[in-house]
């Protein structure tokens, strides 16, 4: 079992150094004295980002996805950066299908929903008009690009939020519309949700009391390598009894942070990466 185990780190290993984590560009975050009017806006959505660089589908992280043949063989001989997704509420089982080290049918019912168009000329929209005129020519039922607005002021912004988070979504993204492709963590590409959230590792538990005596009462967990705490709420009676593994990557939402830089009402959202 440890060879298998080890086997396998080495496996993901090696994809790592032959892909190389992809230089994309990342969001930051909203705050509200920022002047977005004119920006575009989509919605966020809660998938498994994928980059694509002309011949093979790539995660965040640079490891190969193991997506079927017929979902490649007519994307684009140009880079495409979006999330791989199934549905609002569904990136646990999203997950699960793209994750696996061979092609599976579940890759069916996975779409392939486009946000930029890395190292094309132009603005958003012209970078976005190059996979546009592609899909015009070559339609393909599971690559679409993620409808962009037009953000007019902040009461539409506050608007449209409330109105995806109603339907279940994650939050928004916006977008200058006049800057010019970059890559890193940018000023000009926004992530806007009514709480943040975050990843942390799963280091330990904190036994239950009372009606959950005999099962997990709290996550022991940790960030940026060196502060940990325990979550304690959002975890259901399933997850309190089969709780994720030490070692795993989850994801919580929180409100803020305490003088000693603890995200304040951390609450548990679900497993983002096992170990």
């Amino acid at each position: 079992m440890k060879r298998n185990l080890l086997a396998g780190l080495l496996c993901i290993i090696s994809l790592s150094i032959q892909a190389g984590v992809p230089d994309l560009i990342l969001l930051t975050r909203y705050q509200t004295d920022m002047d977005i009017n004119g920006w575009l806006m989509s919605e966020k959505l809660d998938g498994v980002r994928a980059y694509w660089d002309g011949r093979q589908l790539y995660s965040r992280k640079g490891n190969k996805l193991a997506a079927p043949n017929w979902f490649t063989d007519k994307l684009p001989p140009f880079e495409l950066d979006g999330e791989l997704w199934l549905q609002r509420g569904r990136f646990q089982q999203t997950l699960s299908i793209v994750s696996r080290d061979q092609p599976n049918a579940g890759w069916n019912d996975i779409s392939y929903n486009i946000f930029e168009v890395p190292n094309a000329r132009g603005g958003l929209v012209q970078r976005l008009d190059k996979l546009r005129l592609y899909l015009n020519a070559n339609p393909l039922k599971y690559l679409q690009i993620i409808p962009q607005l037009i953000c007019k002021d902040k009461a539409q912004l506050n608007e449209q939020l409330a109105r995806v988070e109603q339907k279940g979504g994650e939050g928004l993204v916006l977008r200058n519309p006049v800057s010019q492709y970059e890559t890193g963590r940018s000023p000009n590409a926004l992530k806007v949700k009514s709480v943040d959230d975050m990843e942390a590792i799963v280091i330990g538990y904190k036994p239950g009391k009372g009606k959950y005596l005999g099962k997990v009462g709290a996550l022991w967990v940790e960030i940026n390598n060196d502060k940990s705490f325990y979550i304690g709420t959002g975890l259901t009676d399933q997850e309190r009894s089969s709780p994720p593994p030490i070692g795993s990557e989850i994801t919580f939402k929180y409100r803020g942070f305490t003088n000693n830089g603890i995200p304040r009402f951390a609450s548990f959202m679900r497993v983002r990466k096992l170990p």
